[in-house]
């Protein structure tokens, strides 16, 4: 509704986790580095840690985008399934036989993934894995019940918050994505007001951003100033010091298997 006012092709702050509206910080470009590797060269598990809000989901999607080879998916994205939905789930979006899921392992998930790890033949992983979690997961990892898990841990990664600087970044190259300059939309105390309540998260400085433009399309209001960005954090109770409360599918044609497993925080099960 506000793009034609702020000369954009099209919303640049949506919360779909498009890889034509990546932009790669430090952390991010190292992150992508290493998935893009774990998943070409089949390194076993890859660990990505972020915070919820942080880009994992766009990051796997983009690492899973610049293969050269086709890459079928499945991504696990409910962590409460029994072990026998896991494994039923598994077998049918690779396609295999219904004896496949009759597995009688381990009724852990974790455990589950621990096993899909050592599916390989004397040369490489048959299968690669993709365990993605908020920072609480590296501590659940380091229980002596997982300690295999975590020995089969071949590539680890993290996505840090963005600084002031990437945040201006992020917003700027979003903008152009979509068409836009950055100048013409945001002011530059309105883009520190957003990454001071974002925190630098770049999925709660999507909320924010995408606000603060209909409020500035409403107002006639360009480009957006910090007034119209602090109104909007007030309507999403995001003050100074509050911290933001924070599906992949496979392609069809057959091709190297890529697991994404995404499990919850401690305590959210």
């Amino acid at each position: 509704m506000y793009e034609q006012f702020f000369e954009l092709r099209e919303r640049p702050f949506d919360l779909t986790p498009s890889p034509r509206f990546l932009v790669l910080t430090d952390s991010h470009r190292e992150a992508l580095s290493n998935l893009e590797y774990g998943i070409a060269s089949r390194k076993g598990i890859t660990l990505l840690i972020g915070e919820a809000g942080a880009g994992k989901t766009t990051l796997i999607r983009t690492a899973i985008e610049r293969q050269s080879a086709q890459v079928h998916c499945v991504h696990l994205s409910n962590p409460t399934l029994t072990r026998e939905e896991f494994i039923e789930m598994l077998a049918a979006k690779f396609d295999l036989t219904s004896q496949a899921a009759t597995s009688k392992a381990s009724p852990e998930l974790l455990e589950e993934i621990r096993l899909l790890a050592n599916i390989e033949t004397n040369d490489e992983k048959l299968m690669s894995l993709i365990l993605a979690g908020q920072p609480e997961l590296a501590g659940r990892l380091n229980a002596p019940a997982l300690r295999q898990l975590k020995q089969r841990i071949a590539l680890r990664c993290e996505l840090k918050p963005l600084s002031l600087p990437e945040t201006a970044a992020y917003l700027v190259g979003r903008i152009r994505a979509a068409g836009g300059r950055g100048a013409q939309v945001f002011t530059r105390e309105a883009v520190a007001l957003i990454h001071e309540r974002s925190h630098g998260l770049p999925r709660t400085i999507n909320v924010i951003a995408d606000n603060a433009l209909v409020s500035g399309f409403a107002l006639g209001t360009r480009p957006v100033g910090r007034q119209v960005v602090r109104e909007v954090c007030q309507d999403f109770d995001l003050d100074a010091g509050s911290v933001p409360a924070a599906g992949l599918q496979g392609s069809a044609a057959p091709s190297r298997p890529l697991l994404v497993v995404a499990p919850p925080a401690e305590g959210k099960r």
